[in-house]
């Protein structure tokens, strides 16, 4: 087959394998990221992962401050693509975009469509209690993930599962997934699915509240609650001390037996400190203070004493 002249639309670290996979199989005329952004204890500016996957490939960089500018169509117009490939790209194209390459606009989502629509469909699975998630293949429309589906694969997600650990295993997904729908597109054997919209849900961007533990919720909501806002924003509850209250950032947790009033530490174990929800406990593996290093709850204990009996949370 022909390799087919493609524009790549992505900003994140997951976008790259299928950036990577695609220019290994067909041409990428140009590759369109987010503008170098700062970010940050020092607010450094950093150049998104996309422009500089790109830039090692030899693939020519366009950031326009938004995709609705007329700048970018009359890009785009001038280079004429097949195809686009959008991955993460972090903006909804608007239909004067969309309309340009020949073949359309086709969209890795890390979601089962139409399931967890939105910024942030991987943390709302694990946050959401899922037994599996998944990537979509997708024709873009002008709407939010709402276009048809072209292909689709499941993943399950395991008890210790976290958005971080999801996310290389999606990416990877993604890629191989893309390969396929652009081989069916040049065979003329892609076949699309409209969304049932009755089934959708949402997966909205994720805020530095989202990951605010309510001790009054289920063990197991709990601990889904801080596997999925891990890496960020990260799980955390309050902390009284003599000094007033810290901000104590939760990790790894683990489903437990136990009973108590919910946010009580229930004691310290090997495996993390232990304290009690709704119903159930959970076991916190790693503990972070602030300013502090993520450490093993062993560690940390070890130097700032969380006695039975303290309660966690506002």
């Amino acid at each position: 087959m022909s390799k087919l002249r493609v524009v790549f639309l992505g900003s994140p670290e997951f976008a790259v394998p299928t950036l990577a996979a695609v220019a290994a199989r067909h041409e990428v005329i140009l590759a369109v990221a987010q503008p170098d952004k700062p970010a940050g204890r020092g607010m450094k500016v950093h150049a998104p992962a996309i422009k500089l996957a790109a830039e090692k490939l030899g693939i020519p960089v366009a950031q326009p401050k938004s995709a609705r500018t007329e700048e970018l169509a009359a890009q785009l117009r001038a280079l004429a693509p097949d195809v686009a490939v959008v991955v993460a790209y972090g903006k909804i194209l608007p239909q004067a975009v969309l309309d340009i390459p020949r073949h359309g606009c086709l969209n890795v989502h890390g979601s089962l469509l139409p399931r967890y629509r939105g910024a942030a469909p991987i943390q709302w699975a694990v946050i959401r209690g899922e037994r599996e998630t998944g990537i979509t293949i997708m024709q873009l429309d002008a709407g939010m993930d709402t276009g048809p589906m072209l292909l689709g694969r499941a993943l399950p997600i395991g008890d210790d599962d976290t958005s971080g650990t999801l996310a290389p295993r999606l990416a990877t997904m993604g890629a191989e997934l893309m390969i396929d729908a652009l081989e069916r597109l040049q065979a003329h054997t892609l076949q699309a699915t409209p969304q049932d919209s009755a089934a959708a849900t949402m997966a909205p961007m994720l805020e530095k509240t989202t990951g605010h533990v309510d001790w009054t919720r289920p063990a197991r909501e709990v601990s889904c609650l801080i596997r999925g806002v891990d890496p960020w924003p990260g799980a955390f509850t309050e902390l009284a001390g003599e000094a007033g209250s810290d901000v104590l950032k939760l990790w790894t947790p683990r489903v437990v037996e136990g009973r108590g009033v919910p946010g009580t530490v229930l004691g310290a174990e090997k495996a993390g400190l232990v304290v009690a929800c709704g119903e159930g406990a959970v076991t916190i593996g790693e503990l972070q203070l602030p300013g502090k290093k993520r450490l093993p709850a062993a560690a940390l204990l070890a130097g700032r004493a969380i006695p039975t009996g303290s309660k966690l949370g506002a």
